[in-house]
């Protein structure tokens, strides 16, 4: 396979260049993934039982390949990251296209761990490959373009879902077929079609866990805890309390994607012009008043239309997380981003483990408490994002390294 170095890589055709690709990628992911989890509560319920305990084992199961994402630095010692995270891509996509052929719990739990195994790898390398080939100047809105790359290729699988559901009398078996597969193709054109990459910071392939990187990791183990309440239960309430259909739930992650596509850049700019810092405190603070917001759904029994606006503005909010990739990124070694990024993987998921199926046995009991409890973590997060620096560098990774450095000076 060609090797092209990326100074050299202005000299290809534009489709064959590092960004295209990264497009490509984002692209092609979210036929996949967005398909199995706009189809998952509906799926679980229907045809095998589940209840709010079920569905947090589940996911609980499906966090695991990701808390062992740190595997990806041994991995990279063998295969050249690009090469891997489309092998990853690849097995996501298979996986995606059987999880039909499996209706029972146990295969429900074996399928969603090997398509988790594929999705988290891929997602790591992703990230990496990200914050090498993008330039730190155009790194934040190049980031919001890339999220509404996705955002767009999974509302074109969302408007299909709903206009064909009911229309063609679609089964879960064909749908996940083609978006898997799908998914698969696209990442086997982009291992045969696109030389390798060579950065020019080549990447350490040992274990890296850094001291002055402490902000980012306690960020990103806050942001896996607190994401992960929201991608596991506010879904399935919207199926479990208010009886959403699979062409109901799908019309909802469409709107909600639609709204992300267009505002996703807007978002990025905002990181760019503002900052890092203030960027997510508005994130954190938003997504405190939203939990409690969800609480009260439960607690004061609003209705569905409140949970609707809710569940748009919990993504809007998410969208800012890009904050975080920014700022590692200015505070980071070049040769550190690949291993740190599966080290940040890892610890994004340390929560996520446990925390789905032991929230999903307090759900069976007060549902609203588990967005409470979201809401103190969000709340943490907020704290945590008060000690960004306004201008965040090497050596200058916290406002406490700041103020020694003044002090010094």
């Amino acid at each position: 396979m060609k090797i092209v170095r990326l100074d050299q890589a202005h000299t290809l055709p534009f489709w064959r260049r590092p960004v295209a690709l990264l497009f490509l990628m984002a692209m092609a992911m979210p036929v996949a993934f967005a398909t199995w989890s706009a189809l998952l509560n509906n799926f679980v319920i229907e045809v095998a039982g589940f209840d709010g305990g079920d569905i947090g084992l589940l996911h609980s199961i499906r966090e695991i390949p990701g808390f062992f994402a740190i595997g990806v630095i041994a991995l990279i010692i063998f295969i050249r990251e690009q090469v891997l995270g489309l092998v990853a891509l690849v097995m996501l996509g298979v996986a995606t296209a059987l999880t039909a052929q499996f209706p029972s719990m146990g295969g429900i739990l074996t399928i969603t761990m090997l398509s988790s195994i594929g999705f988290h790898y891929y997602e790591t390398v992703n990230q990496s490959l990200q914050l090498q080939w993008i330039n730190k100047t155009r790194a934040p809105q190049m980031l919001g373009w890339l999220l509404s790359a996705g955002s767009g290729a999974t509302i074109i699988v969302y408007v299909l879902i709903v206009l064909s559901w009911e229309r063609l009398g679609l089964t879960y078996s064909i749908v996940y077929w083609l978006s898997g597969g799908f998914t698969a193709l696209v990442a086997v054109f982009c291992l045969l079609a696109y030389p390798q990459f060579e950065a020019p910071h080549p990447q350490l392939k040992t274990f890296v866990l850094r001291r002055r990187y402490w902000l980012y990791y306690a960020l990103q183990f806050m942001a896996g805890a607190r994401r992960q309440i929201f991608v596991v239960f506010a879904g399935f309430m919207m199926v479990e309390r208010f009886g959403y259909k699979v062409d109901e739930i799908t019309q909802l992650f469409l709107f909600t994607l639609v709204i992300n596509m267009v505002a996703a850049p807007m978002l990025g700019k905002l990181v760019a012009v503002f900052g890092e810092r203030r960027a997510l405190i508005i994130e954190y603070a938003g997504l405190c008043s939203v939990f409690l917001a969800y609480g009260g759904i439960y607690y004061f029994g609003w209705g569905v239309v409140l949970a609707t606006v809710l569940y748009v503005v919990n993504h809007l909010f998410f969208s800012l997380a890009l904050a975080i990739k920014t700022y590692f990124q200015k505070i980071a070694d070049p040769q550190d981003i690949a291993p740190t990024a599966a080290v940040a993987f890892t610890i994004n998921h340390i929560a996520a483990v446990f925390l789905p199926a032991l929230l999903g046995y307090v759900w069976l009991t007060s549902p609203g408490m588990v967005f409470l409890l979201a809401a103190v973590m969000a709340l943490v997060s907020l704290g945590l994002s008060a000690l960004i620096p306004r201008h965040p560098g090497p050596g200058h990774e916290t406002v406490f390294k700041g103020r020694l450095l003044s002090a010094a000076e």
